[in-house]
């Protein structure tokens, strides 16, 4: 039986006067992560987030657990090996939210099916032991069986390969609950505002939320803001240079019809040389993504038209009927920490630049002993956070522990899923089934009920129609304009759980929809000089 988590219980401990092991700053993927790694070797650990879990990227991605194939084609089989590794891991401590999808490489030049097929094999020999099925040849018969509306001019077939997929933001909320069964402490819409220095050392954060200003001391503190890393870099030191040169990719969700097959499609070299994916998720197809270097980091990215004609474009090349932006339900954009490196600081403004930086993570501490992780992908969250953890281990003098996690079952773990959309909950989804309102869908067009709503708040840390519609469930990314008219029967249930009035009700309803509609796309693209002056 689930115990509920209450915010003035999180905040009254955050009261009470003590010395924490380790805070970390940043609910993402690697915070969360981290916070795990910490928890569960015994330090007593604090998790802080200015926003949502998983409010930026980490709800953003293209839904994969992966190794990477495009940087198998760069030569970082480093990078690949390892991603492997942690997708075989995932897959067995997740089994309710991460499965095995097969994707389709479609050939239509004689050389690309060898050529890409001797590639896919050296990534079924990285993966060894953890991988999930080896990949194969597909005559052209095959692949149309497989892929009924991909074009059939010059097809010669393809290759099918096995990689892992997932849903990001529920990843996170399960880390988060992970976590807390573990003895963590975590809060949600608490911004750290400052640092605590004695001398020229950090001890601490100011942290506050919306009633309450905290002073919070720590052995160690550990950045893992995502994109934000260098906001609190220069917190603690205002000529401390930049680490991040960040980019985003944006995704396109269209219906099922457009590629009504349960198997994945990846374009592996455009027009530009990016990879694209069409990938069926939740009884949709995600297409994408981009990578657009940007100037500025922004908790709500919105896409730029080029991007979105880059997408519609280059599947329009595959699909016998292609999807046109009339036909796009939903798009969600999110911006990537990239490291920025000696060859490429000059080219930041290039677009499409930032494909050529390094996925991979770095571990930095300042001189006053701010420790900062930033880098990485979702599929290496893991290993990123034992990473970390060892190194404060030996820079704050705790008293050293083994790591855990490879072999962690993640809360809700089952091997027998329940059938969408309620798998995501694991073994929790029985005792969500007896929440009043678990027959009562929140929009015909949607997946779920008004009882996952009471869920989110009760378990999940759900404190807004946002939380609910765009993370805890994922509505917003499935179709924008039902998520709207979900919006007030959201915030109507949030407020009877929350204790809430009418005008807070208006007001969550009002919210929600200003960011929604910057989900959905005009009919007609905005000129040149709209798009360069937004």
């Amino acid at each position: 039986m689930n115990t509920p988590i209450t915010r003035q219980a999180i905040v009254a401990t955050l009261q009470q006067p003590q010395t924490w092991d380790l805070i970390v700053i940043g609910g993402g993927a690697t915070g969360l992560g981290t916070a795990i790694e910490a928890s569960t070797r015994g330090y007593k650990t604090l998790l802080l987030e200015q926003y949502d879990f998983a409010k930026g990227t980490s709800s953003r991605s293209t839904k994969l657990v992966h190794g990477g194939v495009r940087y198998l084609a760069q030569g970082n089989l480093k990078l690949v090996r390892s991603a492997l590794r942690e997708r075989g891991l995932l897959r067995r401590n997740a089994p309710h939210l991460v499965r095995d999808l097969t994707f389709f490489v479609p050939a239509y030049a004689w050389w690309s099916k060898f050529y890409y097929g001797a590639g896919l094999k050296l990534y079924d020999i990285l993966a060894g032991s953890l991988n999930l099925a080896p990949s194969r040849f597909l005559s052209k018969e095959e692949a149309r069986s497989r892929m009924p509306t991909l074009k059939a001019d010059g097809l010669s077939g393809g290759i099918l390969y096995h990689d892992g997929q997932f849903d990001d933001a529920r990843l996170a909320v399960t880390l988060l609950r992970t976590f807390l069964d573990g003895g963590g402490t975590a809060l949600n819409y608490c911004p750290v505002t400052g640092l605590i220095k004695e001398g020229d050392r950090v001890m601490g954060v100011r942290a506050t939320d919306s009633e309450h200003t905290f002073e919070l001391r720590a052995k160690a503190v550990i950045n893992a803001t995502g994109i934000f890393v260098d906001t609190i870099r220069q917190m603690d030191d205002p000529t401390q240079p930049k680490l991040l040169s960040p980019s985003q990719g944006i995704h396109l969700v269209v219906d099922k019809r457009f590629q009504p097959s349960e198997s994945a499609m990846m374009i592996p070299k455009t027009e530009d040389g990016r990879v694209l994916f069409a990938v069926p998720w939740h009884d949709k197809v995600v297409l994408g993504t981009t990578d657009t270097a940007v100037d500025e980091i922004a908790i709500e990215p919105r896409p730029l038209e080029a991007e979105i004609e880059f997408i519609l474009r280059t599947i329009a090349k595959y699909l016998v009927n292609p999807p046109t932006r009339a036909d796009v339900l939903s798009v969600f954009v999110g911006q990537r920490p990239l490291l920025k490196s000696p060859k490429t600081k000059q080219q930041s403004d290039e677009v499409g630049s930032t494909s050529t930086l390094s996925r991979e993570h770095v571990i930095q501490v300042s001189s006053s002993g701010l420790i900062t992780v930033t880098g990485g992908k979702w599929t290496t969250y893991r290993q990123m956070g034992e990473e970390v953890v060892d190194f404060a281990i030996a820079k704050a003098s705790l008293p050293p522990t083994t790591s855990v996690t490879a072999d962690l079952h993640l809360h809700g773990w089952t091997d027998r899923p329940f059938p969408e959309p309620l798998n995501v909950y694991g073994s929790d989804a029985t005792e969500l089934q007896t929440l009043p309102g678990a027959d009562r869908l929140l929009h015909p067009r949607l997946p779920y009920t008004e009882a996952e709503v009471r869920w989110a708040v009760r378990y999940e840390m759900a404190q807004t129609v946002e939380d609910v519609l765009s993370r805890r469930t994922r509505s917003l990314l499935l179709d924008a304009a039902a998520s709207i008219e979900s919006a007030t029967r959201v915030a109507r249930i949030l407020a009877e759980e929350l204790g809430r009035d009418a005008l807070w009700q208006q007001q969550q309803v009002k919210d929600f929809t200003t960011l929604a509609q910057g989900y959905q796309l005009a009919e007609q693209p905005r000129s040149v000089e709209a798009t360069a002056s937004a």
